[in-house]
């Protein structure tokens, strides 16, 4: 069998990973097309490993734990896509045991596109991660199997966007990329996107950065009906511009033009993205055949030493924000940001909640102990609830619209709940879904770290904002006053304190 891990460990060998999506059946012509995909792409002897998602768009679909463990039959190495959308953490480790025992080793670690609808509706989504924490988990779980005598079993990779347009977006994704390099993961996989002023600020963020760990770039056979969805930003994460949106319904008018020039692009770009110095490629959108794969894999070797003419091709000239001057970056310059332009109201908001912290959250503080023994004697009378009823809820739920969880997070996010401000409930930095600033989910709302990065920003303070991992929230403390919580120890800052 290919190994994934034997390839990512040798530095002159490029990567051809296929992403392939199973369908709402556990047998049947999609199915079919996926194992015949797979016994070609053995038998071509191209590609690494083949990775299977796990519930796109939060649809219900064929478990990529069983379907990966088939596809290994072939001799093809298995990457299995890992969300956190459906399952809490023990669902999650016991899952990461079973993948375990089936010998699937490579896991892209995902927080995972919201819930999309099952039988009689939307699913509840969970949330109860998010990638970086669950990358934590998997890799506290290798140490473990490790000290009771067993060889490291998983390879954890992670997800990156870089298609990002505003200052705020780019930033807290390039730090969640950090968290998630440092909680573990041992290779990334990009977004999709078509602007290599785009792909190559990633690769230069990371050489700043002093961060080797390989990385993969997403390609997709783009036809007609694919590209509809992702133009309209219905994929979370996923880029395509006005122009090539038009380009491409015109090459699909014509009958039978349309896959030609959809292998051709795929195959400049993949020559653009070796030539930058990207690891390797990640293949999606082949849905029936292997011979589109072999055919942007065999039009690559004819294109390759020609690359940097195929560059103005994807040089979208977008107005919108990139990390590094585009005259300037030869030099790497870096972009010189413009002053934060959070509103006032955000400003004030932050600002008083901030202040009111250092009074009152602040283990060093000089009244500290005292909160601690107010607390603490609140606790034995049983009279928290009163604390918690008559003066924290009526503050929290007018200031933050608290959910009540008794494991406040707000000082990560900028003084912002990320329950009731982040649909996935993010405490490590965003998700990969939002556009142009705005949620995946709640559309019409800016992102809640975009909001965090502004009012942040304004004060110089933005470098804190990701800066360090946050364990996960304590569920057992729910309905209890966080504020007791905090000073008795008991919330996720005690117990990383302990730790």
């Amino acid at each position: 069998m290919r190994s994934f891990n034997d390839a990512l460990s040798d530095p002159h060998k490029f990567i051809v990973t296929l992403e392939l999506v199973p369908g709402r059946e556990s047998s049947g012509r999609s199915i079919g097309a996926i194992h015949s995909i797979c016994r070609d792409a053995a038998e071509d002897g191209r590609i690494t490993a083949v990775s299977i998602t796990d519930s796109p768009g939060g649809n219900p679909a064929l478990s990529p734990d069983v379907l990966g463990s088939e596809i290994r039959s072939y001799g093809l190495d298995v990457i299995v896509h890992f969300t956190c959308r459906d399952t809490n953490r023990v669902g999650m480790e016991s899952r990461a045991l079973q993948l375990a025992h089936m010998g699937m080793k490579n896991i892209l670690a995902l927080t995972g596109d919201y819930s999309g609808k099952g039988f009689g509706g939307r699913g509840t989504p969970v949330f109860d991660f998010d990638s970086v924490v669950l990358t934590s988990m998997l890799n506290d779980l290798n140490r473990r199997l490790i000290k009771s005598g067993h060889s490291e079993i998983f390879q954890i990779g992670c997800a990156v966007s870089p298609f990002k347009y505003t200052e705020a977006e780019t930033w807290v994704q390039y730090k969640k990329l950090d968290r998630k390099i440092e909680a573990g993961s041992s290779f990334v996989i990009t977004q999709l996107g078509y602007d290599a002023g785009k792909y190559a600020e990633l690769l230069q963020y990371k050489a700043q950065q002093g961060d080797s760990t390989p990385v993969l770039a997403s390609l997709y056979v783009l036809d007609r009906r694919s590209a509809r969805p992702m133009h309209a930003n219905r994929i979370p994460g996923v880029h395509v511009s006005d122009k090539l949106y038009e380009k491409v319904m015109q090459e699909w008018s014509v009958e039978g033009e349309g896959m030609g020039h959809a292998i051709e692009r795929s195959a400049r770009l993949g020559v653009i993205l070796k030539g930058l110095g990207y690891r390797g490629i990640h293949i999606g959108g082949i849905h029936k055949s292997f011979d589109d794969v072999a055919a942007i894999l065999d039009r690559m070797e004819e294109l390759e030493d020609d690359w940097q003419q195929f560059l103005p091709e994807f040089c979208e000239n977008h107005e919108g924000f990139y990390l590094y001057e585009k005259k300037e970056k030869e030099n790497g310059t870096p972009f010189q940001p413009a002053q934060a332009n959070g509103r006032l109201i955000d400003n004030c908001h932050y600002l008083f909640l901030r202040k009111a912290h250092d009074l009152f959250f602040d283990k060093g503080a000089a009244m500290a102990p005292v909160y601690r023994k107010i607390s603490s004697s609140l606790e034995k009378k049983n009279m928290s609830w009163v604390l918690k009823r008559v003066v924290e809820d009526p503050f929290k739920k007018l200031f933050l619209s608290c959910e009540s969880c008794g494991d406040c997070g707000i000082q990560h996010v900028g003084f912002l709940c990320p329950e009731s401000g982040c649909p996935k409930h993010t405490r490590n930095g965003p998700c990969g879904g939002s556009n142009d600033g705005y949620c995946e989910v709640n559309q019409d709302r800016l992102c809640v770290w975009v909001r965090a990065y502004h009012r942040m920003k304004r004060h110089g303070e933005a470098e804190q904002l990701s800066q360090e991992f946050i364990p996960p929230r304590q569920w057992e403390l729910k309905g209890s006053s966080s504020w007791i919580n905090f000073h008795l120890d008991r919330d996720h800052q005690g117990r990383r304190k302990a730790a």
